[in-house]
């Protein structure tokens, strides 16, 4: 086996089966290259055959991204397995997913299949892919809860008839690390031809073991791809977390022995990036990219990391992004520097007419706070690629007034398709009073779940960050909004959200 480890990311698609984390073409685009910056081997795009809105998602990626592998999932039929190679067909390097279930409960309650009409089924699915396309991944769905007699037969039929990765997922969590390596070691043993794949682990996280037990399917298991996401992002409790799988690895390669393409400057950014754009905001404890990662509060630990920061630090924070020197710009700062940080920070923005922009909306930002921080200029940027994508709600303006025993009221200006309206309500608080100025004229009927302020960078001058999380008819959508102040950025997520709850993008949940 080689010494690489290969690093599968799934944000794009298993990711994005968290509640209300779907994202807009544009999202996935913009994502997928920082994902390529980050030099991530595989992007899992989408799952082409569940949706027009996902196919055209995975085409324009498969058409944008030349260095990463472009990855589409499908199951074993072959409707789902020619979408994919369809989508993919611009793509340098295509990958095709396809997966079924070999569990006894999900061959049995699910797919109402017998063992045998499962074996088929996956042996015909490889099959007519790899006739597609040269790069061909299977996964037994549930694999871990499998029989591993059956497992195996399956398995070595499905590399002999082409497939050039093995993924067994620890579908529903359920694995602990010493077992769940000696699976992967077991079925590497047992099955004849399993040095022709590469194996593949794929760990959810509902017991919180997905970083552990993908790390144990390599160590002990063999496996040299782990799939993973951005900040383990992912449906209930969510996947293996990327930048903990890279750090780990990385830090501890005299254990792992294992060598990595990832670019680690720009884990941070990405991190950031994924979760401005779905609105989960990172917990600040979280390993690696949370606020805290490479803060010392102890008075021991300052001492000593002052000393020498290899007593209590085993990372540089700069190599995963973080900057020392966290303020960087002010109200006096040109657009050579400013520039000069988006470039730092991983940020590429497409065109100078959006450079122009966003720099302009900075200049804003400066004239209403003394000091600007990486934060900020992340808040702003991800802010102005939501306002291009969604254009039906824009927000213009707020004037809200409320004192102490008085109702408060509010009145918000916004553009609906371009066209400028006006909605006022008093509330039991300004943003409750700004959020039912826009529900007055916009009655959209939809019902608020979720209401998040988060401060972006330190200090009373921080910008507030803002989620929205609104259900509509079984629709679940993320709104986030950043501003110095707080009602505002309510306003802003308000209608971010009303713009992913009005779009016509038809979404179907993958499953794997």
């Amino acid at each position: 086996m080689t010494d690489k480890l290969i690093i599968f990311d799934t944000t794009l698609r298993d990711g994005e089966q968290s509640p209300g984390a779907s994202m807009t073409r544009d999202e996935k685009l913009r994502i997928a290259r920082q994902l390529e910056r980050l030099k991530v081997d595989v992007i899992e795009a989408g799952f082409a055959a569940s949706s027009n809105g996902d196919f055209e998602a995975v085409k324009s990626i498969a058409d944008a991204i030349r260095e990463s592998s472009i990855c589409s999932l499908a199951r074993a039929n072959d409707r789902d397995i020619s979408r994919a190679a369809e989508a993919l067909r611009g793509a340098a390097h295509p990958r095709i997913h396809t997966f079924i279930a070999t569990s006894a409960l999900h061959m049995e309650k699910k797919l109402r299949m017998t063992p045998d009409e499962v074996f088929e089924q996956s042996k015909l699915s490889v099959r007519f892919a790899r006739n597609l396309v040269a790069d061909v991944e299977f996964s037994p769905e549930d694999g871990y809860r499998s029989d591993v007699d059956f497992l195996c037969r399956v398995l070595e039929a499905v590399i002999k008839e082409g497939a050039t990765i093995i993924n067994v997922p620890d579908t529903v969590g359920y694995a602990v690390p010493e077992l769940y390596g000696n699976f992967i070691k077991t079925l590497r043993e047992r099955i004849p031809n399993s040095d022709k794949a590469i194996w593949s682990v794929h760990c959810h996280n509902d017991l919180g073991m997905a970083v552990a037990n993908s790390l144990a399917g390599v160590k002990i298991g063999g496996a040299r791809q782990v799939e993973c996401t951005i900040n383990g992002l992912g449906e209930r409790a969510g996947n293996c977390s990327l930048e903990e799988i890279v750090m780990a690895v990385k830090t501890r390669r005299d254990y792992f022995g294992l060598d990595l393409n990832i670019d680690t400057k720009h884990i941070l950014a990405t991190s950031r990036m994924v979760s401005q754009t779905t609105g989960f905001v990172v917990q600040p404890n979280k390993a690696v990219v949370g606020a805290n990662a490479f803060a010392h509060a102890s008075g021991i630990h300052q001492d000593g990391v002052l000393k020498a920061r290899d007593t209590y630090e085993i990372m540089r924070a700069e190599d995963v992004g973080w900057s020392n020197n966290k303020i960087v710009l002010g109200k006096l700062s040109g657009r050579n520097a400013f520039k000069q940080r988006l470039q730092d920070l991983g940020v590429a923005l497409e065109s100078e007419a959006d450079v122009n922009a966003a720099f302009a909306r900075f200049k804003e930002l400066a004239d209403r706070k003394s000091d600007i921080f990486d934060e900020d200029i992340l808040a702003l940027v991800s802010d102005e690629s939501v306002a291009k994508d969604n254009e039906q709600y824009a927000f213009v303006s707020l004037s809200q007034h409320s004192e102490t025993g008085e109702r408060p009221h509010a009145s918000v200006v916004f553009t609906v398709e371009g066209r400028e309206v006006r909605g006022d309500s008093d509330g039991n608080g300004p943003v409750d009073a700004s959020l039912k100025a826009i529900e007055s004229h916009v009655n959209s009927g939809a019902e608020m779940v979720l209401y998040a302020v988060t401060a972006i960078s330190g200090s009373t001058e921080s910008q507030g960050e803002v989620t929205v999380r609104l259900q509509n008819s079984g629709r679940v959508v993320n709104g986030v909004g950043a501003d110095p102040d707080i009602v505002v950025a309510s306003a802003k997520a308000y209608l971010s959200a009303l713009n992913k709850l009005q779009s016509k993008a038809d979404r179907v949940a993958a499953q794997g």
